[in-house]
């Protein structure tokens, strides 16, 4: 199962300090950069060593966990049991582990991208309970122990991480950490900590992205990469204000485990279900709750990721949304405060072998169009019910999520598309005016 609220719904992360997760290991670590020649080697042979010693000596239940996932408002605390072991091993395990090495720069990177990590409070107007003062800070309202009511009459009820990454003040940070907000308020990082009551430019619940805006000077920023050059194996670092602890963000560190993972989100209430995330880097390094929304970059310091997922079932599995893509969301939240989608007006499905059993298909893959609104742009076009689209412009179609990524992030109304379908066998192409979708 994954949860999508690392922003650390704060009456929960209150329990868990009570009985004493504030002890536990968050899986940060901490490496050394060994300078150069000798002093390089003898660093990769002690990895070995250590590894392969703590291999051999620990029992077989050294690999489990220390703490049992803990899932936050919706998100995961995922302890482990000695993050230094593992990083000795990964180093062990290089193809060049026999070689002069470097371990990579987390302090560095850090250091650049840390001042520009930003906490997020969503704030809403505190309820007075019976005997209560108006804005007093009651049990389970809502704030960490010792932490005072940001704002006079408001109380957080949640708490995440955004990165500014425009001297103009924009911050790009996860829609579910500013869903519900009645006021919001963002708090720079320590030496700076200033604070700043933030404007909400727009929002996108279909991608989880949300774009604020401060007003102040001298901004730190961190630059944005290349999602689409990251390699699996790649070195990344995690940034974001885990727990919404005192001192600033938390920085871990882990690797690429995997690129275009698809994955749905959780929905804003228990047992419910939201939109199914698109292009997603899995990463080993922690996204602990509060987490959300902060910046997964790569050893040059460039944001290559949104961190937003956690899993409550696995240790090591945390995805984040691809920098290419939130570029163009972004922009178009900047431009406008919402996001343009094209539109072409069909109920569809992706093909499985039951259902090409089922309606007699002829393609094994792709998306059956199974309604067609009146008057659509796929209707007008002459795209029929029980056709299977296999590409839409320039990108393959295997499956629903394939289509749907591509009217989100590579299409937009008005665009004259080529639509490839499979029809009774044969494939053709029909030329679809995209459209807008009408509100509800």
């Amino acid at each position: 199962m994954f949860t999508h609220r690392p922003s650390s719904r704060i009456i929960i992360v209150a329990i868990a300090l009570a009985f004493g997760l504030a002890g536990c290991s968050l899986g940060g670590s901490t490496n050394a950069s060994p300078t150069a020649g000798s002093t390089a080697t003898t660093a990769a042979a002690t990895a070995q060593s250590t590894a392969t010693t703590a291999a051999a000596a620990a029992p077989t239940t050294s690999n489990r966990p220390l703490a049992q996932a803990v899932a936050t408002g919706s998100s995961t605390v995922a302890t482990t049991a000695s993050p230094a072991v593992a990083t000795a091993a990964r180093t062990a395990a290089s193809p060049t582990a026999g070689a002069p090495t470097t371990l990579p720069d987390v302090a560095g990177v850090a250091a650049k991208v840390r001042p520009a990590t930003v906490l997020v409070l969503n704030l809403v107007q505190a309820r007075a309970r019976s005997g209560g003062i108006p804005g007093q800070m009651t049990p389970g309202s809502g704030a960490l122990p010792g932490q005072a009511t940001p704002g006079a009459g408001t109380t957080p009820q949640g708490a995440g991480s955004g990165f500014i990454y425009d001297p103009a003040g924009y911050i790009i940070t996860n829609n579910h950490v500013v869903e519900g907000a009645q006021q919001l308020k963002v708090v720079l990082p320590p030496p700076d900590n200033r604070s700043f009551d933030a404007q909400l430019v727009g929002r996108d619940p279909q991608t989880d992205l949300a774009v604020l805006k401060i007003d102040g000077p001298n901004l730190p920023t961190v630059p944005l990469g290349n999602s689409s050059q990251l390699q699996v194996g790649e070195w990344v670092v995690a940034i974001g204000n885990a727990l919404a602890l005192p001192g600033g963000p938390t920085v871990t560190e882990g690797v690429v485990s995997a690129t275009g993972r698809d994955e749905q989100e959780p929905g804003a209430q228990q047992g419910t279900v939201g939109p199914t995330l698109y292009d997603l880097i899995q990463t080993d390094a922690a996204i602990n709750p509060g987490n959300s929304g902060g910046p997964l970059v790569n050893m040059r310091g460039e944001v290559v990721g949104i961190n937003t997922l956690g899993s409550t079932q696995a240790q090591g599995i945390g995805f984040s949304i691809a920098i290419d893509g939130a570029k163009t969301i972004a922009q178009q939240l900047r431009d406008h405060g919402t996001v343009t989608r094209g539109y072409l007006g069909i109920g569809s499905a992706t093909v499985t072998p039951s259902i090409a059993a089922s309606l007699g298909l002829k393609a094994t893959e792709g998306v059956v169009i199974g309604q067609l609104h009146p008057n659509g742009p796929a209707a007008q076009a002459g795209l029929q019910q029980g056709d299977v689209i296999v590409g839409l412009g320039e990108v393959p179609v295997h499956a629903l999520q394939d289509l749907q990524n591509a009217l989100t992030t590579k299409y937009k109304p008005g665009d004259n598309v080529a639509v490839k379908i499979n029809r009774n066998g044969q494939e053709q192409t029909i030329q679809v005016t995209l459209g807008q979708k009408p509100t509800q």
